[in-house]
């Protein structure tokens, strides 16, 4: 009987020494440990569990299953209150563990980090989620310690837990956490585990996070690098990635958070442009004038101003501008910008405002005057000839010389960089009478884009052909455009054009004929048709096809029927 007396009685002992009152700093820390919902895209709860702050701001730690697939989230302080997930400042999907930044409602008790890990032996206490003071808590001890990073930890500890407990913190005796406690697989095991609060802590977003799986998974949004270069390329990558909405409040965040980065300030005013609207246009000319007030560079923020108000000009089409968003105001602003900084991006700039104003010649001094800097390259060669040719009275051969100094960027053999400068130079040529020599660009063009060019290009390099009598590349070339597209008349057409100028009328017909099956409605098909039949010596089908051609309005066609009646 004494001996079930003494069974009894440590039993209770070992019931009350998993469950009882925590020391005094328990009040307190009791208000960091919080509850956790999240609801998925449908706004329906998608899992509960638990968290705690550990920080003044606001910085809470949980773990990452509770969120993972979640579009939001709140908490429910120890007071009862609820507070929205504002942001997710990391996470990691293998240590089960995420931290968070939530709204702030008064003030905030985190808990404080032990200032020394866990030891073997140590008792620790569970403390839960509870909205009464009076609370009861587990302890346990610490059975091992594994180090899992400088200054991280993780524990395995003689302690019983369930669902229910699950990232909520582990405390050692003067009332400073050691970690969280983590989702363990064998509920009915004695032993449980907890990730070290060090390990939670680090965790962070930085440049390349944009990409990570699990920050991906988790729909809210996500908070900013702390190193403000980080955050910069982390806005940046993050332009091309998320929606309108979510990238807004990403530039807001940057620019509550550096205030003096204007670039902030630039690219908010580069997405209210894009929704076009004037309530926002007037938004994007705070910002770009906020812009240039915190710029250090003031070249460099007049020549951003210039080149949004030019872009966004440009996108108009000759619609009405917002204000004095015009290409004046733009040139106004690059004028300051150069003004201050004469570098070869600005004059390049201040030449598209010229050119778009069809101010030619002073949009060819621009350029060339970015012929004469650094930033000297192919395209603003090219620049410069497309102006060159466009001002009255200049040399087709003064834009051929620049485009031949675009080209001389390239080194042989080209590839498709230099295809677009191979073609224009070419075009140029031809143009100017220098036929052969067009053909020798067109060959080395077509090379450049290892033969994968359109039918149109075929049609181009025939028409030099012909000028300087290369008779059966012409014929081939053409052979090729009809190959390519066979259901386009004007190619037929073309192709008569070509066996008629080589005196093949038997060619001729046959491919006029096909363009009249294709159209019979044109007349030029049905002139070139009767002429090459009359000198088939078939002068009655020659003569009812010139009258056909007549009738459907073609003026030549006249002529040569009182030539041949």
């Amino acid at each position: 009987m004494k001996k079930a007396i003494l069974l009894l009685a440590c039993g209770i002992a070992v019931q009350s020494g998993m469950a009882q009152e925590l020391p005094k700093w328990a009040d307190k820390a009791r208000k960091a440990v919080f509850s956790v919902i999240t609801y998925d895209k449908d706004n329906k709860i998608l899992n509960t569990g638990n968290g705690f702050y550990i920080n003044a701001n606001g910085t809470a730690v949980s773990d990452y299953s509770l969120f993972k697939g979640a579009e939001r989230a709140v908490v429910v302080t120890a007071d009862g209150k609820e507070l929205p997930v504002t942001y997710i400042l990391g996470a990691d999907e293998m240590y089960d563990v995420v931290k968070f930044q939530t709204e702030v409602d008064k003030k905030i008790y985190p808990l404080e980090p032990a200032t020394a890990p866990g030891s073997m032996g140590q008792t620790v206490f569970l403390l839960p989620y509870s909205t009464q003071k009076d609370i009861k808590a587990q302890t346990g001890t610490v059975t091992k310690v594994d180090t899992i990073g400088k200054q991280s930890f993780y524990y395995t500890l003689n302690m019983k837990t369930g669902d229910k407990t699950v990232s909520c913190p582990v405390m050692n005796g003067e009332g400073q956490v050691l970690g969280l406690i983590q989702k363990n697989v064998d509920e009915k095991s004695d032993a449980s585990f907890a990730i070290g609060i060090n390990y939670a802590k680090a965790l962070e977003i930085n440049a390349l996070s944009i990409n990570d799986y699990s920050l991906k998974s988790i729909g809210i949004r996500k908070g900013l690098p702390e190193d403000e270069s980080q955050a910069l390329v982390f806005l940046y990558m993050a332009s091309s990635s998320l929606k309108g909405n979510e990238y807004q409040e990403l530039l807001n965040e940057f620019i509550t958070k550096y205030p003096e980065n204007s670039e902030g300030y630039s690219r908010r005013a580069i997405l209210y442009i894009s929704k076009g609207d004037e309530e926002h246009l007037k938004l994007a000319d705070e910002d770009l004038k906020k812009m240039l007030e915190v710029s250090e560079d003031k070249a460099e923020g007049h020549y951003n101003i210039a080149k949004q108000i030019y872009n966004y000009v440009i996108s108009l089409n000759g619609k009405q501008p917002y204000g004095d968003w015009t290409l004046d105001r733009a040139l106004e602003e690059i004028n300051a910008a150069l003004d201050k900084d004469n570098q070869g991006l600005y004059y390049q700039l201040q030449g598209d405002i010229f050119f778009a104003q069809q101010k030619y010649p002073e949009a060819f001094a621009s350029y060339d005057a970015v012929n004469h800097s650094t930033l000297a390259s192919a395209a603003s060669f090219y620049s410069a000839a497309k102006t060159k040719e466009l001002i009255e009275g200049a040399s087709k051969k003064e834009a051929i010389a620049l485009m031949d100094s675009a080209v001389a960027r390239f080194i042989m053999p080209y590839g498709k960089d230099a295809a677009p400068y191979l073609y224009e130079r070419g075009r140029m040529k031809a143009e100017d009478g220098q036929f052969r020599e067009a053909v020798k660009d067109y060959n080395a063009f077509s090379d450049a884009m290892m033969g994968q060019v359109s039918a149109e290009f075929y049609v181009i390099r025939e028409q030099a052909e012909m000028q300087c009598r290369m008779y059966q590349q012409a014929i081939n070339d053409i052979n090729k455009a009809i190959e390519m597209e066979p259901g386009n008349e004007s190619y037929w057409v073309e192709k008569g054009s070509v066996h008629l100028r080589v005196n093949q009328p038997e060619e001729a017909v046959k491919a006029l004929t096909r363009a009249t099956e294709l159209n019979p409605k044109n007349a030029a098909a049905y002139r070139m048709m009767g002429y090459a039949q009359i000198q088939q010596k078939k002068k009655k089908e020659g003569m009812a096809n010139l009258e056909k051609a007549k009738e459907l309005g073609d003026t030549v066609a006249s002529g040569l029927i009182e030539k041949y009646k």
